[in-house]
């Protein structure tokens, strides 16, 4: 008899990455090739269709994979190498960033890194966060159409930021008072 856990595994992962790399042979042909198991194009000698179709590959990589909240941060497992100048401590939530330098152009790498290190990260952008695991709190039972209505009521917009529709709503919102205009000195 099998059975499911009812809460995900708290446990940390190791952060995953998908390497894609455009390889260029002595015949003037060039090849794209990706450290997982995908179907890449035949060697060509157009470098501009096969540098696109490596953009949009790994492109296609960060969409399809979710980030994990448990995972481990890649770079750590690196040792940090991509960001060796500026040592940091491995913390935050983790996030898919986007390493692709423009100068050289041959290399994407997409990789699960902590919110500490990936600033660091030389040519790197933040393509997604993990989701926050909800809370599991007890509430007493309602209905569908009160879920609904008290969604709909809501904003969608975080108490850190303000919204037109937060102050007709009177949620826990604080406006802070504009400061005065204080023209700047001359001379």
């Amino acid at each position: 008899m099998t059975t499911t856990p009812l809460e995900p595994s708290t446990a940390r992962v190791p952060g995953r990455a998908w390497t894609v790399r455009l390889t260029g042979h002595s015949d003037r042909t060039v090849s794209v090739t990706c450290t997982s198991p995908c179907t890449m194009p035949a060697r060509s000698r157009d470098l501009t269709a096969l540098r696109t179709f490596a953009a949009q590959h790994a492109a296609a990589h960060a969409k399809v994979a979710t980030v994990r909240p448990n995972a481990a941060c890649h770079c750590r497992a690196e040792r940090c190498e991509a960001h060796s100048e500026d040592k940091t401590l491995c913390a935050g939530e983790v996030v898919m960033i986007l390493r692709h330098d423009p100068i050289v152009g041959q290399v994407w790498i997409v990789e699960e890194v902590c919110a500490m290190c990936a600033p660091h990260i030389p040519n790197a952008r933040i393509l997604a966060r993990a989701a926050t695991p909800a809370r599991r709190a007890i509430a007493k039972p309602t209905t569908q159409g009160q879920d609904r209505a008290q969604a709909l009521a809501r904003p969608g917009v975080p108490s850190l930021f303000s919204s037109a529709g937060a102050a007709e709503v009177g949620s826990d919102t604080v406006r802070r008072p504009r400061k005065p205009y204080r023209r700047p000195r001359q001379g």
